[in-house]
């Protein structure tokens, strides 16, 4: 597993990528963080001859812990798949994780996942279809025609970006597909978010209201059983909000203050 390290002293957090697949596009928060606090950005695992399950992304995950912050629990920063992963691993391991930061969380129910879609369509107008339908003809590379797809979405998913450079280096289309097939299965088959039950460690949740996932929904989704669950939300804000013009200041100094707690 590739990791990025930052900082040099202070309290240990991990930063987990979105995507899935999308390896790297945590680099800005971890250089946020880098003053205050050591933090390791990991590399998720990429598609090969294992078939990817959100198992052996929390197995990858616990190697790393156990093998480098056995003696404290390091914080876990997940962004989108980043934070659903951060919930997997907390539930699997509860004595292996400390506080969670969810930021921009994915969907845990058909209905957040229906209203999401419906935001992206209400958004989505007929130019942007045809350029969208035209990717598989234009791009065949699927890891280059996923990029090329979040640059097409990326306007509905933010509102005033300092930049579009997500940083995201690494695409891998397949794991993508496979890893997020595998969480669907395990929220229809019950197992998630019931799981997040067995999660002792604070949580907080940080989200935009212009971001498609429907925040309010997602957080009344784990709220059942993550009752210590704290949530803030900010307005002209949409999936990054690192990279929000408006929010961004704002953004690290809640993240920072909450991590130092």
């Amino acid at each position: 597993m590739r990791i990025r390290t930052y900082g040099d002293s202070g309290p240990t957090v991990i930063v987990l990528h979105g995507g899935p697949g999308a390896a790297g596009n945590m680099a800005p928060i971890a250089r946020g963080l880098a003053d205050s606090f050591r933090v390791f950005e990991p590399f998720q695992r990429g598609s090969g001859a294992e078939r990817l399950t959100v198992g052996r992304h929390v197995a990858d995950l616990h190697e790393l812990i156990e093998s480098q912050f056995s003696h404290s629990p390091p914080a876990l920063v997940g962004s989108s798949w980043g934070a659903m992963l951060a919930l997997a691993y907390a539930a699997a391991h509860p004595d292996g994780a400390g506080p969670l930061v969810l930021i921009g969380c994915g969907t845990f129910d058909k209905a957040a996942r229906a209203r999401m879609h419906a935001s992206i369509q209400a958004h989505t107008d007929d130019v942007l279809r045809r350029r969208i339908g035209r990717l598989t003809d234009e791009v065949p590379d699927p890891n280059e025609r996923l990029r090329a797809l979040g640059d097409l979405v990326l306007p509905i998913y933010s509102h005033d970006l300092i930049t579009t450079d997500l940083e995201s280096e690494e695409l891998d289309a397949r794991a993508h597909r496979e890893t997020w097939h595998d969480m669907i299965r395990l929220q229809t088959e019950g197992v998630y978010p019931a799981a997040f039950a067995a999660i002792t460690a604070p949580v907080l949740m940080l989200h935009g209201t212009a971001d498609p996932h429907p925040g309010r929904m997602i957080r009344d989704s784990l709220t059942p059983h993550l009752p210590q669950l704290e949530y803030h939300e900010w307005n002209d804000c949409g999936h990054y909000p690192w990279l929000e013009r408006a929010v961004r200041d704002k953004f690290f100094t809640v993240l920072r203050e909450w991590l130092s707690r």
